[in-house]
């Protein structure tokens, strides 16, 4: 099993809570079909400026129960392109969501893979998902419980 720390909005988040599905673009499709069913994604939600949002988040673990798959219907909103559809796209399972929040800059001092703290969101800029340590996964999980 492999843990992915998957990256978008709080809008497309709440489509991923209420779909099951997580999407991305065309441009990572490959990061995604690496992604096998019993991964693990991590949601991040990065802080949403036009909604007064300034602090970034864990907001829930799902598991991955499909193989990639091609749709490209209208389901996720856009993030900087509007005509994007987050074709690329696999269906997942809600495991946990965490409610609080996990406030991601506490994390950011155990996590393993931000090797460069202070300047974490190098670690996370122009991706949609990541792989993470799976002593990163165990650290989020025992936070969130």
């Amino acid at each position: 099993m492999t843990a992915w720390l998957c990256i978008l909005n709080r809008t497309n988040f709440e489509v991923v809570k209420k779909a099951h599905i997580w999407g991305v673009s065309e441009r990572h499709k490959n990061q995604l079909a690496k992604s096998k069913i019993g991964d693990m994604c991590v949601f991040y939600i990065f802080p949403d400026r036009n909604i007064g949002e300034r602090t970034s988040s864990i907001v829930g673990i799902f598991e991955i129960v499909s193989d990639l798959y091609f749709d490209n219907s209208e389901l996720f909103g856009p993030h900087r392109d509007p005509e994007e559809r987050f074709p690329y796209r696999i269906r997942i399972k809600p495991i946990k969501i965490y409610r609080p929040e996990l406030p991601f800059a506490d994390l950011v001092p155990l996590l393993k893979f931000i090797t460069n703290k202070p300047n974490y969101g190098s670690h996370l800029l122009g991706k949609a998902m990541r792989q993470i340590p799976d002593e990163d996964l165990d650290l989020i999980i025992k936070r969130g419980s």
